[in-house]
């Protein structure tokens, strides 16, 4: 068996199906760990604790999301949900680190 990673069409057996999900999986946990980098900046620049939550930002990320999501003919209302936890996770990530300052 190959370590090759196929892309979704080109699969023809569940474990290749299964390896790519782990590696896109493996890959999203990347990409998380440097947008809570970013949450982590966020921290430490915003003054004060009550500038964490922006609830027009918070729209505007989730309405990008859904936008994308659309674009790519991915399911937008899944997409949205996912993006409003992700959101809201980013949010109690930087509460945390900005109460730790």
């Amino acid at each position: 068996m190959s370590n090759t990673i196929l892309a979704g069409p080109d699969c023809m057996t569940m474990a290749e199906v299964r390896a790519g999900v782990d590696q896109v999986d493996r890959d999203l946990i990347a990409l998380l760990a440097r947008r809570f980098a970013y949450m982590a900046a966020a921290a430490r620049i915003k003054p004060t604790r009550d500038k964490v939550r922006d609830e027009a930002r918070k729209a505007l990320v989730i309405a990008n999301a859904r936008a994308e999501a659309a674009r790519l003919a991915l399911p937008e209302a899944a997409i949205a949900a996912l993006w409003d936890d992700l959101v809201e996770a980013s949010i109690a990530y930087e509460l945390d680190l900005f109460d730790k300052r």
